[in-house]
């Protein structure tokens, strides 16, 4: 299955549906509730159905009930591109490097992205494989880790890499308003397949900027959960970004910078793509 959260003309709240074809099929509740549901409550629950153009695409978890998890440096090129851009040893992690993207970051996957030139000049691009958990646990074997996958989808780690520096961690930069889009949908696990070897790509304006593959991930999804959540409860409805490929902005020569009215398009094979504009509002 294929789920989407969206508004119709008229609507006062956003809307569960789920994509068949061209259409949209609206489904009572939303993503959180039929995640928890284990997805009872979309069997035999349809309501009215809407042409794809004629709705407005939300993120998938408009409002997440705590913040998204973030692998950093998860593909070796990755790691290779930025210890170059800083003059610094390659060092390959020996466990994932987890952190945190804010709630309030998230937004849609069509939706404008608002840059407050106050607060950064360094505004980049990541990439990644999005994993929507379906399956509440802890200390999660890594052979058990996929069944505790619900679906999977798209997340841009939009990245204010000065604001980066200048706190000299992650989370500030990563976190500022409409910093994470995320969609188009949610893609079932059982729909997707196995969610290593998915092709991921980045344009900017139509040129090319990333392009990599889930199966070279130092860290696979399977290990990310399970060392994500030794000690740390995962709870249903968790999304966790997996790390982005190579050709990210500051890393290429010169460094490469998201500019007012530029677009980005983000792709995952098997999951769809988002279109996301920049727009300067100081």
């Amino acid at each position: 299955m294929r789920y989407l959260t969206f508004s119709a003309p008229g609507d006062t709240a956003p809307r569960l549906g789920a994509l068949e074809g061209e259409r949209v099929v609206a489904l009572p509740g939303t993503l959180i509730d039929l995640i928890r549901s284990g997805g009872l409550k979309a069997s035999g629950n349809r309501g009215e159905e809407y042409p794809v153009d004629t709705i407005r695409w939300l993120a998938p978890i408009p409002r997440p009930l705590k913040n998204v998890f973030c692998v950093g440096r998860n593909f070796l090129t990755h790691i290779e591109e930025g210890a170059r851009a800083r003059g610094v040893e390659v060092k390959v992690p020996a466990a994932p490097i987890f952190f945190t993207k804010a709630p309030t970051a998230v937004t849609g996957p069509f939706d404008d992205i608002p840059w407050d030139r106050s607060v950064t000049r360094e505004v980049d691009w990541e990439a990644e494989l999005g994993v929507i958990i379906g399956r509440t646990g802890r200390n999660i074997p890594r052979a058990a880790a996929l069944d505790h996958v619900f679906g999977y989808t798209i997340v841009n780690d939009v990245s204010a890499r000065d604001v980066q520096k200048h706190h000299h961690q992650f989370f500030k930069g990563k976190s500022l308003d409409g910093f994470c889009p995320i969609g188009p949908m949610v893609v079932t696990a059982d729909e997707l397949g196995g969610p290593q070897g998915k092709q991921i790509t980045l344009k900017v304006n139509g040129v090319a900027k990333q392009n990599g593959n889930t199966r070279d991930m130092i860290f696979g999804v399977d290990a990310i959960i399970a060392s994500l959540s030794h000690g740390l409860t995962l709870e249903a409805g968790d999304i966790i970004a997996c790390g982005t490929p190579d050709g990210v902005g500051f890393a290429r020569t010169p460094p490469e910078f998201l500019e007012d009215g530029d677009v980005m398009e983000t792709t995952i094979e098997g999951i769809g793509a988002m279109r996301n504009r920049i727009v300067a509002h100081s």
